[in-house]
């Protein structure tokens, strides 16, 4: 049996899986057949599981989304036009090594949000690193980031993320400062990593939100080409459950 300050050692080393793994193994028979290198072999899986899942659970923290979602919980059985096989295709991460984009589009409460933050989660579990921000409160934490001396930091910080999340993009049209703000975020994205946006309006009308043709079709030409189309339509399915629960 190991002793208490080689015990201690494995705490101060913060080697927790091969502290769980070995008073596991002293604490059942079970292992009492098991070679030296086959119990010590399960301590290092242990403590590579361990450690991943500190890695996962400290992805998903900073990623901040906005819902619990992931890719199983996606309901299929009501009609909103989600296609399944291409929804499959997106839970295998491929899109983001790629640095493809993805753009929801579709009416109030049929679900943008948690597929988005579904896809976001599945980036995390696939070792990416991901961010969910509403876009009003993007351009409002650019605003006071460029009054207080963050901008450059905060500009690189999310040019760096593996996979952006945009929510609730084109509830305002932009100012021509956001425009600005905008093109220069997805220009060091563009080609480099993935982006997704979520919107109630087509497509089609991103140009009169973003208000100025020029720069229009500059930040179109960063998100629109190299991207999934996802359009969803369909009543609310929040109002739909809760018409549900009140029946």
């Amino acid at each position: 049996m190991l002793s208490m300050p080689v015990l201690d050692k494995l705490r101060a080393l913060r080697l927790y899986g091969i502290l769980k793994s070995y008073q596991e193994q002293t604490e059942s028979s079970d292992y009492a057949e098991l070679s030296f290198e086959e119990r010590f072999g399960l301590m290092i899986d242990r403590e590579l599981t361990e450690q991943e899942n500190k890695r996962l659970s400290s992805r998903l923290r900073r990623a901040k989304l906005r819902q619990q979602a992931c890719m199983e919980n996606i309901d299929y059985r009501v009609s909103r036009g989600l296609d399944k096989s291409l929804m499959k295709c997106l839970s295998t991460g491929q899109w983001i090594k790629e640095k493809l984009n993805v753009l929801i589009t579709g009416p109030c409460g049929v679900g943008k949000s948690f597929i988005a933050c579904a896809l976001a989660q599945r980036a995390c579990l696939e070792r990416y690193t991901a961010l969910y921000v509403r876009a009003p409160r993007l351009f409002e934490d650019i605003a006071i980031a460029r009054g207080d001396g963050r901008y450059s930091r905060l500009m690189n910080s999310l040019a760096k993320t593996n996979l952006l999340v945009i929510d609730d993009w084109g509830l305002s049209v932009l100012t021509e400062q956001q425009r600005r703000d905008l093109l220069e975020l997805l220009e060091d994205r563009h080609d480099l990593h993935s982006t997704i946006i979520t919107s109630q309006l087509p497509v089609k009308h991103w140009h009169e939100i973003i208000g100025n043709q020029t720069l229009a079709d500059a930040i179109l030409d960063r998100l629109v080409h190299n991207a999934y189309n996802i359009t969803l339509r369909g009543d609310s399915m929040r109002k739909k459950r809760a018409d549900s629960n009140n029946k």
